[in-house]
């Protein structure tokens, strides 16, 4: 029988949660997977890939559709940093000249921006009604056919996100709510009711890195942010 190799165990907290899991690092079987989604260029195919590599090389109990989108993008990253390196390369174009430059990214700086604001959910729309947001989850993902335009994924990004409903003495769970009912609801808002929810999602925390590079043709000073998993994918 051929031997085995020893794969080291290592923990890490989960941003939304604060709760510690132990994982290892993914090795050539999962990065296989990995490496053919990114030839495909897919993003539904890069966040299948790394939700699956996810599941192999965390050995807690975890539910993945209980984590939120910035979870998954923080554990995959950590993940990655421990199996391949910190360091790993990128490839934007120059915002002047739209040349690609290979750039070095420490993953080991990339970070959880607005957790402090993750307590902060609640949005009072009249004196009598008011309700609660809960960050989105692989759970209760957008369908394409939630997503056809951008207005429809705005509006259905609200519904998926509302958590509870107080009109009154009453309180509403939303997980007992059909989708057509809370839909009905938000399409009832007025825009500043709206617009008020819409502030609360954008403060949303997300996987950040601040990138910046000279461009290797025109010298152009280039910053800009990468957020999310495709990002780190360019």
């Amino acid at each position: 029988m051929l031997p085995k190799i020893a794969t080291p165990k290592y923990d890490m907290i989960v941003p939304s949660t604060g709760k510690s899991i132990t994982y290892r690092p993914y090795v050539v079987r999962e990065e296989k997977i990995l490496l053919i989604a990114m030839e495909s260029k897919s993003e539904q195919a890069i966040e299948k890939a790394v939700l699956n590599i996810i599941k192999e090389c965390v050995e807690s109990p975890i539910n993945i559709k209980s984590l939120t989108t910035f979870d998954v993008e923080f554990i995959f990253v950590t993940l990655r940093s421990k199996s391949v390196g910190e360091g790993i390369k990128v490839n934007p174009s120059c915002s002047k000249c739209e040349t690609p430059n290979e750039v070095k990214i420490n993953l080991e700086k990339v970070t959880v921006t607005n957790l402090e604001n993750k307590a902060d959910k609640r949005v009072k729309l009249t004196d009598d009604i008011s309700i609660d947001l809960t960050w989105a989850t692989m759970g209760n993902r957008l369908s394409e056919k939630q997503r056809e335009t951008e207005t429809d994924a705005i509006i259905n990004t609200i519904v998926n996100s509302i958590e509870t409903i107080y009109s009154g003495e009453e309180t509403f769970a939303a997980k007992d709510s059909k989708h057509v009912e809370l839909l009905e609801f938000v399409e009832s808002l007025n825009s500043d009711q709206f617009n008020s929810i819409i502030e609360i999602i954008a403060k949303q925390p997300v996987l950040k890195y601040n990138l910046e590079f000279d461009c290797k043709d025109c010298g152009e000073h280039n910053e800009r942010v990468l957020s999310g998993l495709v990002d780190f994918f360019q």
